[in-house]
């Protein structure tokens, strides 16, 4: 790597980075001198009641040089925080940006690659990095279906999100903190192009990631990245941001390799995971499916969540039974609890939910109980992130009574004493509590405050129960130590055009962006919602031919619940023989 004296000019084997010498804005070319985007070296972290704008901007300075790395950094005053900077530091695979301030307040929105300021020019406003590149690769599944999108659409990767238009990106929940930069547009909304890319992620500590989500903000041909802080991170003193890394990449595949072998390097994401137990690659059946199915059926209507009953899983087990169908594990999913919070079985539906988990065994099968995230529905007020109003909308994990609570719910769930469970699906990771509004403990909040949530009911269940199998919806690399298995999740459903997206593509598509993420972590591929039975059929032969890892998933018994089709024995049959041949 080389320093020139003439401007500020970074030369690495991989790209140039020419910095204006005056202004607050560096062009990045690739190795062939391919412009990728005038990269705007400002900042603006934001304080509840206070919004920051850079102004005296100093020109950029040197204040490292080596034969690995050059650090640069420009300084500005702040109209909210005592001292303010930018840094910029070039080794030779990867540009790393981060700002650092020093002051007192809460943090509301913090902007990188761009933000407010009042230039010496007296051109003022909101700036961003240029758009010199055609696509986005993002990692997490969204309504419509698009993997890869143009470079001016906006993109969100966080932990809140549901099914309202504009929100259906949580299906991973956190995906990756990480995007990639393509030099192409797509044909399809599951087709990657070949071509150049360039990674782009977030490095912190997960316990620094009190942020709700990252996004990719894009308008009129500039970009900048949003941190949702929300107000529930305090700074006194000095804050540094997450650092973000650019570095180029052959594939979407290997930038998002990168971004976790740039975490494990760092101590930031666990190596690869220690051997499972044998029983968690068993193939799975989950309820869900056939529930809705029943549900959709029903000549008086019910709601799916109350056919998680003993006696309608003993019938589908049955039919199951019946066609030589035979599942090594048993997720009970929605609802077997009284209310969700508590973990209090549901009596009424499950009468003898221990006794019933012992039969399991004695067949030699596992139990799972589905467990929704964040609900506090049973919980005491003093536990839970409130509203304005004081009504509960959240578990509160910075409490350390809810800590303590949860910890004795699991135990008493997976414990021999207790149900004598062998772990839980975890799902609603997307729910986690939003708004500057809302009142909590002080502590982590975002994506930290789900880490410590998923730590606190992994080291519980192991502790009860050392080989209890937790499943998430978690693929980001440093939640590798919270998570033994990652589901795929919810199938969706259309393109940007509204037409129909096969669910294969669809599901291809999310076990390369996990096994790129968590290599070694077994993957539960689902198989909720399908459209009709033909694509049912196509899944059930390509589940366990998606790739390393990949563990067979049922959800459906008698009927699919989109197209009212009934199963037939030759359909319940291609299921009995791609578990043959999964298990030999």
């Amino acid at each position: 790597m080389t320093l020139t004296v003439d401007g500020t000019t970074v030369v690495a084997p991989g790209y140039r980075l020419e910095v204006h010498p005056a202004q607050p804005r560096a062009v990045l070319r690739d190795a062939e001198g391919r412009v990728w985007t005038e990269l705007s070296l400002l900042a603006s972290l934001d304080l509840v009641g206070g919004r920051d704008e850079s102004y005296d901007i100093a020109p950029v300075r040197v204040v490292a040089a080596a034969d690995d790395a050059v650090e640069l950094v420009i300084e500005a005053s702040s109209s909210v925080w005592e001292r303010k900077a930018v840094h910029v530091r070039c080794t030779d695979g990867a540009i790393e940006v981060w700002a650092t301030v020093s002051g007192t307040g809460r943090l509301a929105d913090v902007s990188l690659l761009g933000g407010r300021a009042v230039l010496a020019s007296g051109a003022a406003g909101t700036f961003r990095s240029a758009i010199r590149f055609a696509s986005l690769f993002s990692p997490t599944p969204t309504e419509p279906v698009s993997v890869v999108r143009p470079a001016t659409a906006a993109s969100s990767l966080g932990v809140v999100g549901d099914a309202e238009p504009g929100r259906l990106h949580g299906i991973f929940s956190p995906p990756p903190l990480c995007w990639a930069l393509g030099s192409r547009l797509a044909d399809g909304p599951a087709d990657v192009p070949a071509g150049e890319w360039w990674g782009m992620s977030v490095r912190a500590p997960v316990d620094e990631l009190t942020m709700t989500a990252v996004r990719y903000d894009p308008l009129d041909g500039g970009f900048l990245l949003r941190l949702d802080y929300e107000g529930h991170t305090a700074v006194d003193g000095s804050f540094r941001t997450p650092t973000l890394v650019l570095r180029p990449a052959d594939t979407p595949w290997q930038a998002l390799a990168d971004h976790r072998a740039d975490l494990a390097g760092h101590g930031l994401a666990p190596s690869d995971p220690p051997p499972g137990a044998a029983w968690w690659a068993e193939p799975i059946f989950c309820g869900w499916g056939a529930q809705c199915a029943r549900a959709a059926a029903a000549a008086v209507p019910v709601a799916a969540a109350d056919l998680a009953r003993q006696d309608v899983y003993d019938e589908l087990l049955g039919v199951l039974h019946e066609a030589g169908v035979d599942p090594g594990t048993v997720v009970i999913d929605d609802r077997w609890q009284a209310s969700y919070g508590t973990g209090a079985v549901d009596r009424d539906h499950w009468p003898d939910l221990r006794g019933w988990i012992a039969k399991q065994h004695a067949s030699g099968r596992r139990v799972l109980l589905w467990w929704k995230a964040w609900d506090p529905a049973g919980l005491p007020a003093d536990e839970c992130v409130t509203d304005p109003a004081g009504r509960a909308v959240a578990v509160d994990v910075a409490n350390p009574a809810y800590l303590a609570r949860l910890t004795r719910i699991v135990t008493e769930l997976i414990g021999p004493d207790g149900l004598d469970a062998d772990g839980f699906k975890v799902d609603f990771t997307q729910r986690a509590p939003s708004g500057e509004s809302l009142r909590a403990t002080d502590g982590p909040w975002g994506i930290a405050a789900l880490h410590r949530l998923l730590a606190t009911m992994s080291a519980a269940a192991k502790a009860a129960k050392p080989d209890a199998l937790v499943v998430t919806h978690t693929p980001h690399p440093s939640f590798g130590d919270v998570t033994d298995m990652v589901r795929l999740n919810d199938v969706l459903e259309r393109d940007t055009s509204g037409e129909p997206v096969a669910v294969v593509d669809q599901l291809r598509f999310r076990h390369a962006v996990v096994s790129a993420s968590l290599p070694g972590h077994l993957i539960d591929t689902d198989q909720w919602p399908m459209p009709s039975r033909e694509q049912w059929r196509a899944y059930v032969e390509a589940q366990a031919s998606l790739g390393p890892g990949s563990v067979p998933a049922l959800y459906y018994a008698e009927s699919i619940d989109n197209s009212g089709e009934e199963l037939t024995a030759d359909d319940l049959a291609l299921v009995a023989l791609t578990w043959a041949r999964y298990r030999s």
